[in-house]
């Protein structure tokens, strides 16, 4: 969404109602929800840096809700915690009002729907934190997941609530602070394996979809690249992406979309569920999540279930190894739909694309990822400045309350995505498009799990160790 404003510029003595005046665009750094995340995951990174140098802690803003078994056990862990609750009520809910505001929404609309998503996330996490609700494993983002999925297919949405449902921008801070928690001696340890077989399954899961739909289901190529994109590099990203690089039609897009979020709800669940059946360790099961999950939102959902490893894993075959190639695979399906695809309609009298600009790919480039490879590089140099003396001091004032502040990040992002997923949006898409993702969808999740649980197993199941 661009945004416009009105330049007083006019030449001298020439009235401005001579003729209109100026219009200029605002920058995409302030209108974009992936900028936006840089801003506000790399400002909360270099505020708890911050008030770590001035002898204090973000940890005033990083609630750590404790496990309970009655309410007088409740009452006395939230007694003392409720400064903090507050504090970090506060905090986000301005930085993402402000965030919300350049995106084009009203920050009064804002902050009446994220109070309600704020007090919600707040009672899953005591939830979660009940001594019966540990015993069935009923762990804070499929609670809140469940309730998002079953409130969000019920009950309709007011817009007012609606507006505060950002999951996108929740996830990607979460991303970046995420990042402030991962050295970047790991990231460049287990970057080049996670690259390779995140490559490795994206263009498998790309092909099959693409010669399902082309050669099985006679699906419009523009189509069948869109949904395989949204299958095998980053979900609606990609659909969206590459759907626009590739001119495909606006309906298309949106079954792409979809068919990716739908089926990247199926997938939390069954790879969370296969993967406690399999016994899989918590790095196998990440990487896993990592190579089959269609969106980030989702698979950090799932990979939440598996502790810190489960986490890391994700992130670095997910976000290292596929969301940094947006923008090269949306150059790429440009190229072969105006040198390929569009000749051939010419022949067939219909018009063709525009030249294809290699700048694309850094329009395309999530920015996101920047923000997580920041965080990670400063606060390993950081640590690195310090030394070994002061290494103890940053890890309880500064990554352990950006570990809290994550939390709460992502729980946002697991209500929200539950809230606004539609099965229902399914019934205009149309079965072929259904079968033609499924199938790649299942031969995604097979290869996943032989190259992360027996490929590449030994070396997953030690990460964290």
């Amino acid at each position: 969404m661009s945004s416009t404003v009105e330049s007083p510029a006019t030449e001298t003595g020439s009235p401005g109602r001579d003729r209109p005046p100026l219009r200029r665009e605002r920058s995409p750094l302030l209108t974009s929800e992936d900028w936006w995340a840089v801003w506000l995951g790399l400002g909360l990174v270099a505020l708890a840096v911050v008030l770590w140098l001035a002898g204090g802690s973000v940890k005033t803003f990083a609630p750590s809700l404790p496990k309970w078994s009655g309410w007088a056990e409740l009452g006395a862990g939230l007694g003392q915690r409720w400064p903090s609750v507050i504090a970090l009520f506060i905090l986000y809910a301005a930085i993402f009002a402000v965030a919300a505001h350049f995106l084009g929404v009203r920050a009064g609309s804002f902050l009446g729907g994220f109070s309600v998503l704020f007090v919600l996330s707040i009672a899953i996490v005591v939830f979660s934190q009940w001594k019966v609700a540990n015993q069935y494993n009923l762990e804070a983002p499929i609670v809140a997941l469940v309730l998002g999925l079953i409130v969000g297919n019920t009950i309709h949405i007011p817009s007012w609530f609606g507006d505060a449902l950002r999951t996108e921008l929740y996830v990607k801070v979460g991303v970046i602070l995420l990042g402030a928690t991962l050295p970047f001696t790991l990231v460049v340890k287990a970057g080049p394996v996670a690259l390779l077989q995140a490559s490795v399954i994206a263009i498998a899961t790309f092909l099959t979809i693409y010669f399902v739909g082309v050669k099985g289901f006679h699906l419009d190529k523009r189509f069948a690249a869109t949904l395989a994109a949204g299958g095998s590099i980053c979900g609606v990203s990609a659909s969206i992406a590459v759907g626009s690089a590739v001119k495909s039609r606006k309906e298309h897009v949106s079954a792409a979309m979809s068919l990716v979020v739908v089926w990247a709800v199926i997938a939390i669940f069954a790879l969370t569920i296969l993967s406690k059946a399999f016994g899989l360790p918590n790095g196998v099961a990440g990487a896993w999540i990592g190579t089959s999950e269609f969106a980030d939102a989702a698979g950090i959902t799932a990979a939440s279930s598996f502790g810190e490893a489960g986490v890391q894993a994700f992130t670095l075959v997910k976000v290292v190894g596929r969301d940094i190639f947006i923008g090269v695979w949306s150059l790429i399906l440009a190229l072969i739909a105006v040198n390929v695809w569009d000749r051939k309609d010419r022949r067939d009298g219909q018009p063709g694309s525009e030249k294809v600009r290699t700048g694309q790919v850094w329009e395309r480039f999530p920015k996101f990822v920047i923000g997580f490879f920041v965080a990670s590089i400063g606060l390993t140099v950081l640590i690195a400045v310090a030394g070994a003396s002061r290494a103890a001091g940053i890890d309880a004032l500064v990554t352990l309350p950006v570990k809290e502040l994550r939390t709460w990040a992502f729980t946002l992002t697991f209500l929200s995505i539950g809230l606004t997923t539609r099965f229902r949006e399914l019934s205009s898409v149309g079965w072929r498009p259904v079968a033609t993702f499924s199938i790649g969808a299942v031969v995604n999740i097979v290869l996943g799990l032989l190259l992360s649980a027996v490929v590449l197993g030994g070396y997953w199941g030690r990460l964290g160790s």
